[in-house]
């Protein structure tokens, strides 16, 4: 079903059909202007905005509205350099973004200029590195095999199998018959 809700840009953005939706491309500096001029065209609901990495040189931030009046929707990109990702804050935009931007702050680096709580949402103090990018090194993988290599229990180290361990903080006697 096309799309046919009316979208005017600015003569800098792309327009594409990406994923089957209405994209718009802009450059880093005309980001929260497209954010803009969306909203006061019907789209009001921020879906959600994450990034996507492109190494060796970009991150593409992407957002998702939604028009509730016609059900149509809306794709907005942008790139930013891998080096030093900065983009101005859609928060004042839409208040929506906020969670969205801190997560992607924390997973990609990117950073939302004039956000107003730009602090981690996920990981835990001291966490180093941006987890969701393509470089970034699975420490647990390098440090052993893939735990779907072998079944719970054949490690060839000895370690007790996961049937037979409780999660931390589980009585030993949790899921048993009492009395018997």
């Amino acid at each position: 079903m096309p799309d046919l809700h009316p979208f005017t840009h600015g003569e800098d953005a792309r327009v594409s059909e990406s994923f089957g939706y209405r994209t718009v491309d802009v450059d880093a500096d005309g980001w929260i202007a497209l954010l803009e001029s969306a909203r006061s065209q019907g789209y009001e609901f921020f879906d959600w905005l994450t990034a996507v990495d492109e190494p060796p040189e970009a991150l593409a931030v992407v957002a998702h509205l939604f028009a509730p009046a016609s059900h149509a929707h809306l794709l907005l990109r942008t790139r930013v350099a891998r080096e030093d990702p900065r983009l101005p804050s859609a928060v004042g935009v839409f208040r929506g973004a906020d969670w969205h931007e801190r997560e992607t702050f924390e997973m990609f680096g990117v950073v939302f200029e004039g956000h107003p709580n730009l602090v981690p949402l996920l990981l835990p103090e001291g966490f180093e590195g941006f987890p969701l990018r393509k470089d970034f090194v699975l420490a647990a993988r390098v440090a052993k095999a893939w735990p779907g290599a072998k079944e719970p229990g054949e490690s060839d180290h000895g370690s007790p199998s996961r049937r037979k361990t409780l999660p931390p903080g589980v009585p030993a006697d949790w899921g048993r018959e009492r009395g018997g």
